[in-house]
């Protein structure tokens, strides 16, 4: 088959990760055979496919961490190692059979929605076509965030972002500095150490590390897994319902986490041996205010000889080092940056114009991220969200949610197929008084009452990432498409009527 694009596509999604492919095989599924997935990257993947940094692995317990519809008796460890999470979306895509709907290395560059056609116009790297619907599937943790840092343009060594590894650069006997305490950084962290010469870790706040109960799957529980019907399922679903416990301690009553804080201390003291170490890898925030990590062999990394933790603030980077606060200069020979990405501003949304001309960038700058049911925004018809605004989690599987919303647009797109729409958006008063309950509801979580300044919190303070309840209510709430909550415009129409 061609890899030219069409000129028209029914649907075109943006993104071959778990939400796209996700969205590929269930629209294929329900018979919209008419749709186009494009992604910039050369495979399915993602987040899984570009973060191939040493020690890469999923926080969310494997059994959760796979499609519903499609468990993987192959993990090899409670936690999957990223290599191992690429190779099943690889082979879910072969067996769901969709891939000849997929198109890699076309980045999107603009759509603007044309009121007159009632349909997206994209323009992608690729060259351009048109689509009745678009879905944005890129993810919330796919384009990184660089930190602005006087000088680090002029550093003669190598340095790249930690998902963007350079595995051509050997770090065997470097000076090695990384910048960020992150969850990659403290996968990283324990690799880089046993390779470099020396180390140095920046950070800016100290992070909650809690115990990692990671263990090889035993070869009898694997059989079962693959041979005894029910038994996957069944460890999938009591590891669902233990990480729902969870949620009234981030939601209701920060108090609740305190034998998950004693569990974190616990692993300092584990860990360190160094009492001032101690004091400066102890968070003074409430646990759960930032987002939980999870290592057994962050912290002894941090206590070797040839590690150094920096909490004084980097004032610039030297063509050969970092300069801090307090006037040290270290040399470097290797930067590696693991500063996160984007998350409360979407770079997509300044590439995406609604019915009136604007950016979605621009209607939100104002407002901050919103979307009705983290899915669809009022003024961009026809354009859908998979981990919109206020879908994020801090304790279980973003899969979870990703099926929850495809199960939401395909009720949308089968809607508009049954009733002849071309054209359909949230009321904004929908849309007002969802973000006003999710934005009321956030008040009383940890996220905003537990002392930290995080990466959950856009430029005005509001929590526009994470769902403040639990995973089944939001599954609830978008498991059928509600159109009496949307502006519907009829095909061959010129009138928008709403839809009841």
């Amino acid at each position: 088959m061609s890899d030219s694009l069409p000129r028209h596509t029914r649907v075109l999604v943006i993104g071959a990760g778990f939400a796209g492919l996700g969205m590929a095989i269930k629209l294929d599924e329900a018979g919209f055979g008419d749709f186009l997935v494009v992604d910039k990257g050369d495979d399915v993947g993602g987040t899984w496919r570009d973060n191939t940094y040493p020690g890469a692995a999923c926080d969310v317990p494997s059994q959760l961490y796979s499609f519903s519809f499609a468990l993987n008796p192959d993990w090899s460890r409670s936690f999957s190692p990223q290599p191992e999470i690429q190779a099943y979306l690889r082979k879910v895509a072969a067996d769901f059979q969709v891939l000849d709907r997929f198109r890699f290395g076309v980045e999107v560059r603009d759509a603007a929605w044309d009121e007159e056609a009632q349909q997206w116009q994209v323009s992608t790297s690729a060259g351009d076509l048109t689509a009745d619907a678009l879905v944005n599937a890129s993810g919330a943790l796919s384009e990184p965030k660089l930190p602005d840092i006087a000088g680090i343009e002029d550093f003669t060594g190598e340095v790249f972002h930690s998902s963007r590894w350079d595995h051509h650069t050997d770090l065997t006997g470097k000076r090695v500095a990384v910048i960020g305490t992150g969850a990659s950084a403290i996968q990283i962290v324990p690799e880089v150490a046993e390779r470099a010469a020396h180390l140095d870790v920046y950070q800016r706040t100290a992070p909650w590390v809690m115990p990692r109960g990671d263990r090889a799957y035993r070869r009898l529980e694997r059989f079962a897994f693959r041979h005894v019907p029910g038994v996957q399922r069944a460890y999938r679903t009591g590891i669902y319902w233990g990480r729902e416990c969870f949620v009234p301690a981030f939601t209701v009553n920060p108090k609740l986490a305190a034998p998950a804080r004693k569990m974190a201390l616990a692993n300092i003291e584990r860990g360190i041996s160094d009492p001032a170490l101690r004091e400066k890898v102890t968070p003074h925030f409430e646990i759960g205010c930032k987002r939980i990590l999870i290592s057994n062999d962050y912290y002894p990394a941090l206590d070797r000889p040839d590690v150094d933790l920096v909490t004084d603030p980097i004032t610039e980077v030297t063509p050969t080092g970092i300069r801090t606060a307090d006037g040290s200069l270290r040399d470097v020979d290797v930067l590696i940056v693991a500063t996160g990405f984007h998350t409360t501003d979407m770079p997509i949304a300044a590439h995406l114009k609604g019915r009136d001309g604007r950016t979605l960038a621009d209607a939100w700058r104002e407002s901050g991220m919103t979307a009705y049911k983290g899915t669809t925004v009022n003024g961009f018809p026809n354009l859908f969200f998979i981990v919109g605004p206020n879908t994020g989690l801090g304790h279980s599987s973003m899969v979870f949610i990703i099926e929850s919303q495809i199960t939401y647009i395909r009720g949308a797109l089968q809607a508009m197929g049954e009733r002849g729409i071309s054209a359909l958006e949230p009321r904004a008063d929908a849309q007002a008084a969802w973000t006003a309950d999710v934005q009321r509801r956030m008040r009383r979580t940890v996220w905003s009452t537990g002392g930290c300044a995080s990466w959950y919190l856009d430029d005005h303070g509001r929590n526009t990432t994470l769902w403040p309840r639990t995973t089944f209510k939001f599954r609830e709430l978008l498991r059928r498409f509600d159109i009496e909550a949307y502006d519907a415009l009829p095909r061959m129409s010129s009138t928008k009527e709403t839809a009841a």
